[in-house]
């Protein structure tokens, strides 16, 4: 037996294994597809019925959605108008509150400067006067109870110590 002898019976022996090889793969193909037959099958059944249902849904719904849609887009227009309003609204309303503050403010500073004013002025005009009245008349009291106490000593005939010398 010489070596092309050899070679032919390997050669055969790797055909063969390879028939059984491509069989083996022939047959988990065959049944892979049978079960992705059984699956395609099932998916028709029970999920394309689902599938045309909800696109049916879909077509009768979608004047709606465009409806919805359309009316929404109108909302936020409106909505977006009505703050533009309301922000302009609230900035006059702030714009003249800070106005009326700084009126009050100056309309509060304009009465104490007027108070502190009249304040002066009545204790120039009438306090001051006052007080130089009210001093004539102790000068003039003073003066005439020294007087009459002046009388009264010297009817008693005695020597008085005025009132300065008492207290050294």
């Amino acid at each position: 037996m010489d070596n092309l002898t050899i070679f032919i019976a390997l050669t055969a022996t790797a055909v063969v294994i390879q028939a059984g090889i491509l069989i083996a793969m022939y047959l988990a193909v065959r049944q892979t597809s049978a079960r992705l037959e059984a699956l395609a099958d099932e998916f028709r059944t029970k999920a394309l019925p689902s599938l045309e249902t909800a696109h049916s849904m879909m077509v009768e719904m979608r004047p709606n959605l465009e409806n919805v849609l359309a009316s929404m887009g109108e909302i936020s227009t409106l909505v977006r108008n009505q703050m533009e309003r309301l922000d302009a609204t609230v900035s006059d309303v702030i714009d003249r509150s800070r106005l009326q503050v700084i009126r009050a403010d100056e309309l509060f500073s304009r009465t104490l400067d007027r108070i502190e004013q009249t304040t002066d002025l009545m204790h120039r005009t009438v306090v001051s006067p006052v007080r130089q009245l009210s001093g004539l008349v102790q000068g003039i009291t003073a003066g005439v109870e020294f007087l009459i106490g002046a009388r009264r000593r010297q009817r008693d005939g005695g020597v008085t110590v005025p009132q300065d010398e008492m207290f050294i």
